[in-house]
């Protein structure tokens, strides 16, 4: 799955830009971040080539319905993931869930 592939499933889910939204978003909305590359070299040859990603989930509260929809999306995809800590942006008034996942 390529990064704009990514972005479009996830865009089905809620609405998803790279990086950050120009405009202010009613939440739930998703942002992903590319976090650059770890490859499975051998013989001096990089054969699987996996980009990393951050993918955020934004919400007004802590929303399991959310959470489970994007992980539902990454199983359908056979896309191994991790969960990270919900954590509140106070500035913000938002919820942050940040999954990691490595696109091959």
């Amino acid at each position: 799955m390529t990064l704009p592939e990514l972005a479009q499933s996830l865009n089905a889910i809620y609405p998803t830009r790279y990086s950050h939204f120009t405009s202010k978003q009613k939440a739930p909305f998703i942002c992903y971040l590319d976090e650059g590359e770890e490859n499975f070299h051998a013989d001096n040859e990089a054969y699987i080539e996996g980009t990393l990603v951050s993918v955020e989930l934004y919400t007004d509260a802590k929303n399991l319905a959310a959470e489970r929809n994007i992980k539902n999306l990454f199983k359908q995809r056979e896309i191994p993931y991790e969960k990270g800590p919900t954590i509140f942006i106070e500035s913000e008034g938002l919820f942050l869930t940040t999954f990691s996942i490595k696109l091959i």
